[in-house]
Order: structure tokens, then C-alpha cells, then sequence
């Protein structure tokens, strides 16, 4: 038969049907594939009772003490794991780790995979070993996202990234099923540091860039949902290079009902900051420890404590700049003197406590509840003498590369005053019913969310000695026969303090099942999610919404030869503003933002097949996104500005592959193809392009060693994409600027040796007997040092007041160092 795909991969289920009497023993553990990494949904069978592993590969069993059993591991593509005479002493906890073998099992001319399923949900799965091996200026799980078809971001620095034409604001992200969120004040990169996942507590990442189920919640885009891991026995994970060092320790108490998993992460950014044409004292300081603590009550109750708290410091004090741009019959430079310095300082922490319940063998609830508090400031006082002029290119020239004839010159002062306090409060019920092949599930979620903000920053702009007033009506100005006698007005200026409140109700259902038709595999999903939210806050109307949407997925894996399965999805999607989406240019609240809406249309396919004897699948997905409602909004770095309006209508559609499998035996590599385009049109004025619309988009990720020394490992990924539009100066109509970014190109390569890992390892009495893993390697990132640029900085020439997009270059080619250890 068929393999039969099921219908939900991420709930988790622990089946209990095995009833003690009298005297009994334990027996836990893990279990794990060839890989060290665990298997979910194994059975594991005492004669007719038994249980199955978690999504972690964790597994609890209940024995008779003091009897001869038989303990057996089965899951389909794998090979059985039998331990046969077991007895156990009365009280005993006895610890089994089986590793499966995985066998290639062949009915009906279709290969089953080693998972022995397919997504029908199309969610893409990532090997979280992947995500710590590849190499990365910012390496973690944003760093994978982005080799991913329909996922891109310009930035090496940050840890934010686009989806199918959405913004950062638009992503879900969840950590064992908590809603997890990033600073609201970050303006640049280089302020990031680390991302809130930590790679090295995940057991699974899955991601869906669209077209997902109702029960992930109201976002746009996507949803990235993290599992961290659930410990089996003690380790220690020490791991350090040029830009900081982190440490992950594991434990299980010995009766393995307590367990804990906490890390400690270190970032300093000067190495690749140093690397820009910037150059600046530059002191960023960022840290975060996050702890993961799971008691077991019973088999059927337990207990999750999730903590983090991180510090970002960024000091910075900019010197000197000079930018290389224009065309080789013109070519110009801009060149800037710095003085003053900035400091920016983002203090979050969040606690959530999570109970999970199996009330018998079909049904399970949780409840969660979590407190995200977040204090950040930004205070800054920068000026900024720039020299816009003509580069000398005459070889013999004692002044080569350097600026001749000016062509404006002037200088800048920027303040900023910006402090905000958010407190996030939320508490949240889900549930799930399975009985054959059949589930459903519901949830309902209370969220508050109280916001302090207060923004004061201010631009002066000195062109030749006279200020630049800003936009406004006309004013008498009779120089040089009369003195103008104004005040000196900012060019920019914004003045506002915000309190806001907001309470979200929200709740979702919806039903799976897996059926025939005919001889094909079917599977579909109903959903319904639900939302009313309400606004209030100091100095304007409470305001209110309600929100219904639906969604549905269908899947069929044809009885053909070839194995393959279609997936089609739809649904609305609506977005409740939060608290950035409310507030304007000028930073004040507009209580009359409404929900953006869009509906989703994704087709997709998975084709399964053996290409030089080695498994390879082709993923393929078309989408379109109708959006209206839609607050439109401008880009600065990663600062994202609303209008806090429901003035436009947009749309996104594209074509996404990705070519995944072993294109080196024993390795998983993967090829990345997509184009998306998405415009505007904002009061009816025409559709023009949306800051993300970044066209074509080409990515691998590749790994390699070289067969005579198989512990040389090679990593690579590669990035291609177009350039995205490159924004428009202040206070500019961005109808009038439609010209884009230069294409963003970049590869980064990573080499380490192995001395020791789980297949490596070595007798007592050698120097690597302790370690449990050992590797040291070099980091090579922008391998062929291409320029690329994020945003531009706007110079007017003073003769011909034309104003030219300088471009802000990003980190060029560096070398970093680094080793691995784990005890």
C-alpha cells in the first residue's frame, strides 16, 4: 500500500492504552536516525499495548516490573529496533536510546521517503543541523530562510526578512508554540545582533511562506514555528569564533521527570561593521539567555517553562565615509566627516509557562500564558559634513581617487530622543480530537498589549551656509537686500508621546481528514479563525473590529507510478494593525487603521524521484495574493514607516522551486528559484512597485568533503537576487522615484574539520575520548567582495539641484574563526 501522509504533522500525541496493575518500571528515552536526530511518531509495542514517540522522538513507557518483555521500535522506512529479554526491577527508570537504520522500501514502483510522509500541508521542513552548520554573517535559522524560494532580504546584518512581497511585520514566529516578537525601534542592522531563536536548542524548524492553516494565527505572510529540544541526558555545547562565543547546557534529573535546556549567546559585530565604508568606533555588546523547563507530572501531564532575556547595546561613533558611485565617463563621490555618536539600548524578556494535557488517547489541551516586556531607547546626536564632487581618475595623478570640483557641499545634524515601553500579555487555550484518520482542533487566545512611546528626533540639513527649511507654505524672504529673521526650523522634525492599549480576542477551528478517492490518497482541511480587537489610549477614540476568515486546503497523492502529490490552498488573511501600523511619518496614532486583508491562492506539487541513485524531490508552488485594506509604508534599512492608512489596493504573485537531495551521497543540498512581483496603488493613482518587489530570486545551498578525507566538510550558499526599489527622498512623492537597487549578490563558504562526533569517536586515554563533538573551521562571508547596497543616502547637487541616490554599501569580504565542542 500506498504511504499514507497524515494530515497533522505538528501536533504532538503520546498514545497511552497500556493499564499497570500492581508493581511496575520505566522505561524512556529517545529515539534517533542515522543523523543523532529524533524520529517522531515511532511505535513502540509490548505485545498488543504500547506507545508512540513525541515530536521530539521523546517516549515514556509504563512496564510490568519483575516479567520478561519484549520491547519493539517500528516506523515505516525504517528498519525495526527489537530488545528482547527485558527486566525490569520494581521502581527501575531504565534509559534506551535506539538509533533506526533507514531502509528504502519499494511498493508499487513509488520510493517512500525516510519520514514515510509527505507535507500535504505545504510546509517546508528544515534539519536544524543544517541551520548551524551553514556559514553566515548572521548565521542562525534567518540565514536558511533566506535560501528558501520566495524569502529574501538585502541585509547580511539583520535577522528580518520578506516573504512573497511582505514585510518584516508581517512573519509569525513561534518557539514550542508561543508567539515570540522583535524590538520595535531597530532602525539599522547593525543594531540586530542576534535573533531571537537559538540554533542550537532547536530540534525542528518548519516554515510555511503562505496559504498556512487557521490555526497559526492573523499574520499576511508566513509563519516560522520552532521546537526546542527536550533533553535526554546531560551535554555541554561550548562554541566560539571572531564574532562571540555561546555556550548550551542540557540535563535530565534521574528520574527523568525534570529536564532543562538553556543557552548563553555572546555577538560583537566590529568585525564586519569594520569591513564597511564607514569607518567608526564602533562597541555593540549583545546577549541573550533563553531556558527551556519541561517536569513531568505523569505520562500524561506536563509542565513547560520557557525564559529569555536579551540585551542589545550598540555604541557607535562614525568618523569618516567616502562612497565610490556614478558611471566610468562620470564618475562621483560623496565623502563625509562625522562627528557625535549614537547609543541604542533594547532590554526584552519573556516568561511563559505552558501545561499540556492528554485527557486519553485521542484528545490533548493545553494552556498557555506569557508576559513579553521589551525597554528600548535610542539616543543620538550625529553631524555630518559631506562633500558631493567629481573623482580624479588621471592615473599619474598625485590626487587619485580623491574628490575634485565640488559639486555641493553641506552638512547634517540628526537627533534622537526615542524611548519606548511595551508590555505583551497573553493567554492562550488549544485542543485537539483525532480518532482514525479524522482530527479536530480548536484554540482561543487573549492578548493585551499596553505600549509607551515616545519619539523626538530631528534633522537639520546646511547646504553652503543656509538652512533648508522644509516643505511648508511660502514665506517672505527678500535676501540679501532684507534679513530673513525666521526661526531655524528642522527639516524633519517628529514630537510625539503615545500611550496605547489594545485587547485582542481571537479563536480558531477547524478539521482534518484523510480519505480515498478511488485508489488515491485525499486529504483536506476546513478552517475558520475568528478576531475581535479594540484600541484605546490617551488624546483619541477607542476604536473596534471584528474579523472573520476561512480557509481550506486540499491534497491528493495520485495512485501513479511516479510518486507525487498536488496541494491547493485558500483563505483570507487578515492583519490587525499593530502598534508600528498605527502610528504615521509623523508619529502619531490614527485610530482608524482597520485590518489589512488578503487572500491567498497557492498551487503546489512535490515529485519524488531518484536522480544518480540518490533521492531528490522538486518542490513547486504558484501563488497569488489579493490585497486590499492595504497601509502602505516606506523602508529605511530595516526601519519600516506606515502612513497609518487603508488607502491602497496591492497585489503579489510568483512562481517558486526548490531542487532538494543528496547531490552528494550522505549530504542534503538544495537549489532555490523563484520570481514574484508585487505593486501598489495607492488612491487610485496607478500601480507602481512596492518596496519588496524583488523580482527574480536564485539560491543554493550546497555541502560537500572530500572523499579521501571524509571529515573535511565544505558548506556553501549563494544568493542572487534583483534589486528591490530604491525608496525616495524625504518627504518625496514616491511616484516620482522609481528607480532601483543594483542586484544583490553574495556567497558565503564555511570549512571545518570533524575530529569528533557521534560517528567519530575515540578509547579512553585519547586526548578526544571526552569530546562528544570537536570541529574548528574558517568562515569566508561576500567571498567575491561584492558591493551591495540596502538603501541610498539623497545628495543634491547645488548647481543643478538634482539629487542623486548614493548608495549605502554593505559588509565586504571577511574571515572569521571557529571551533565546536560538545562534552
Amino acid at each position: 500500500m500506498l504511504p499514507q501522509a497524515k494530515a497533522l504533522p505538528f501536533l504532538l500525541f503520546i498514545f497511552w492504552t497500556l493499564t499497570i496493575h500492581g508493581q511496575t518500571a520505566t522505561v524512556a528515552g529517545t529515539v534517533l536516525d542515522e543523523n543523532n536526530q529524533p524520529i517522531p511518531n515511532v511505535n513502540i509495542s509490548v505485545g498488543t499495548e504500547g506507545t508512540t514517540t513525541d515530536s521530539n522522538g521523546y517516549y515514556l513507557l509504563l512496564l510490568i516490573a519483575e516479567t520478561k518483555l519484549t520491547l519493539t521500535f517500528s516506523h515505516l522506512s525504517h528498519e525495526d529496533v527489537v530488545l528482547e529479554d527485558l527486566i525490569l526491577s520494581t521502581n527501575e527508570t531504565f534509559e534506551f536510546n535506539p538509533v533506526m537504520n533507514t531502509k528504502i522500501t519499494q511498493v508499487a514502483g513509488v520510493e517512500v521517503s525516510p519520514t514515510g510522509e509527505k507535507s500535504v500541508e505545504g510546509i517546508t521542513t528544515v534539519d536544524p543541523e543544517i541551520v548551524r552548520k551553514i556559514p553566515g554573517a548572521n548565521a542562525g535559522v534567518e540565514n536558511i530562510l533566506k535560501l528558501l524560494p520566495g524569502v529574501s532580504f538585502n541585509n547580511e546584518l539583520s535577522t528580518q526578512y520578506n516573504v512573497r512581497g511582505g514585510n518584516f511585520d508581517e512573519n509569525l514566529v513561534y518557539v514550542n508554540g508561543i508567539q515570540v516578537y522583535r524590538p520595535f525601534l531597530v532602525r539599522s542592522a547593525q543594531q540586530e545582533g542576534l535573533s531571537f531563536v537559538n540554533s542550537d536548542m532547536i530540534t525542528s524548524l518548519e516554515f510555511s511562506s503562505g496559504g498556512f492553516q487557521a490555526k497559526y494565527g492573523d499574520k499576511l505572510s508566513s509563519v516560522l514555528d520552532i521546537t526546542y529540544k527536550t533533553p535526554i541526558e546531560f551535554g555541554l555545547k561550548l562554541e566560539g569564533s571572531f564574532l562571540g562565543a555561546s555556550a548550551t547546557v542540557e540535563s535530565i534529573s534521574k528520574n527523568n521527570k525534570f529536564s532543562s535546556i538553556t543557552g548563553l549567546r555572546y555577538r560583537n559585530n566590529s568585525l564586519l561593521v569594520n569591513s564597511q565604508q564607514t569607518e567608526s568606533n564602533f562597541n555593540p555588546t549583545f546577549v541573550d539567555v533563553q531556558s527551556l523547563l519541561t517536569y513531568r507530572f505523569s505520562d500524561r501531564f506536563h509542565l513547560n517553562f520557557l525564559g529569555t532575556y536579551s540585551v542589545n547595546d550598540y555604541k557607535n561613533e562614525p568618523l569618516t565615509r567616502q562612497t565610490n558611485f556614478g558611471t566610468l565617463n562620470d564618475p562621483r563621490a560623496l565623502l563625509i566627516f562625522y562627528e557625535g555618536r549614537e547609543n541604542s539600548s533594547y532590554e526584552s524578556g519573556l516568561a511563559a509557562l505552558k501545561s499540556d494535557l492528554l485527557i486519553n488517547d485521542n484528545t490533548k489541551v493545553s494552556v498557555t500564558a506569557s508576559v513579553y516586556h521589551t525597554q528600548e531607547e535610542e539616543f543620538s546626536d550625529i553631524i555630518a559634513s559631506y562633500e558631493l564632487g567629481d573623482l580624479d581618475t588621471n592615473l599619474g595623478s598625485e590626487n587619485l581617487g580623491e574628490v575634485v570640483n565640488s559639486r555641493g557641499v553641506g552638512s547634517q545634524l540628526n537627533r534622537a530622543r526615542n524611548q519606548l515601553d511595551a508590555l505583551i500579555f497573553n493567554f492562550a487555550h488549544k485542543g485537539a480530537y483525532k480518532k482514525g484518520n479524522a482530527s479536530l482542533e480548536w484554540g482561543a487566545k487573549f492578548t493585551h498589549e499596553d505600549i509607551r512611546d515616545q519619539l523626538r528626533e530631528s534633522e537639520f540639513i546646511d547646504s553652503a551656509g543656509f538652512f533648508i527649511r522644509p516643505f511648508e507654505p511660502a514665506f517672505v524672504n527678500n535676501q540679501p537686500e532684507e534679513p530673513f529673521t525666521g526661526d531655524l526650523i528642522a527639516y524633519e522634525s517628529v514630537q510625539a508621546t503615545n500611550f496605547v492599549k489594545t485587547n485582542r480576542i481571537s479563536g480558531y477551528a477547524q478539521y482534518s481528514e484523510h480519505s480515498k478517492l478511488g485508489a488515491h490518497d485525499v486529504y483536506f482541511n476546513l478552517g475558520l479563525r475568528a478576531q475581535y480587537w479594540r484600541l484605546s489610549g490617551e488624546g483619541f477614540e477607542t476604536n473596534s473590529q471584528s474579523l472573520i476568515s476561512p480557509r481550506a486546503q486540499f491534497s491528493i497523492k495520485p495512485d501513479w507510478e511516479k510518486d507525487m502529490l498536488f496541494r491547493f490552498s485558500v483563505g483570507g488573511y487578515q492583519q490587525p494593525p499593530f502598534y508600528r501600523e498605527l502610528r504615521d511619518v509623523a508619529g502619531n496614532i490614527n485610530p482608524e487603521v482597520e485590518a489589512q486583508k488578503s487572500i491567498h491562492y497557492v498551487l503546489g506539487s512535490e515529485l519524488s524521484f531518484n536522480l544518480w541513485n540518490r533521492p531528490f524531490t522538486l518542490i513547486s508552488e504558484a501563488y497569488y495574493k489579493d490585497l486590499t485594506n492595504v497601509n502602505t509604508y516606506t523602508v529605511e534599512d530595516v526601519r519600516v514607516r506606515y502612513v497609518a492608512n487603508n488607502n491602497a489596493d496591492a497585489y503579489a504573485y510568483g512562481f517558486d522551486f526548490r531542487l532538494t537531495g543528496a547531490f552528494v551521497p550522505g549530504t542534503q543540498s538544495w537549489v532555490s528559484l523563484g520570481y514574484l512581483q508585487t505593486e501598489e496603488n495607492s488612491n487610485q493613482r496607478g500601480y507602481i512597485s512596492r518596496p519588496t518587489d524583488q523580482r527574480f530570486k536564485f539560491a543554493v545551498l550546497f555541502q560537500d568533503y572530500i572523499p579521501n578525507i571524509p571529515n573535511l566538510k565544505l558548506y556553501l550558499n549563494l544568493v542572487y537576487n534583483t534589486g528591490v526599489p530604491g525608496g525616495s527622498p524625504n518627504n518625496a512623492d514616491p511616484y516620482d522615484f522609481q528607480n532601483r537597487l543594483r542586484d544583490y549578490r553574495r556567497a558565503d563558504m564555511g570549512i571545518s574539520y570533524i575530529f569528533a562526533d557521534r560517528k567519530n569517536q575515540y578509547p579512553e586515554g585519547h586526548w578526544l575520548h571526552k569530546f562528544k563533538e570537536f570541529n574548528v573551521g574558517f568562515e569566508i562571508f561576500n567571498m567575491f567582495n561584492n558591493q551591495n547596497s540596502i538603501t541610498n543616502t539623497w545628495v543634491r547637487d547645488v548647481d543643478t539641484q538634482q539629487q542623486f541616490a548614493v548608495p549605502n554599501f554593505l559588509t565586504g569580504r571577511i574571515l572569521n574563526l571557529k571551533f565546536g565542542m560538545r562534552f
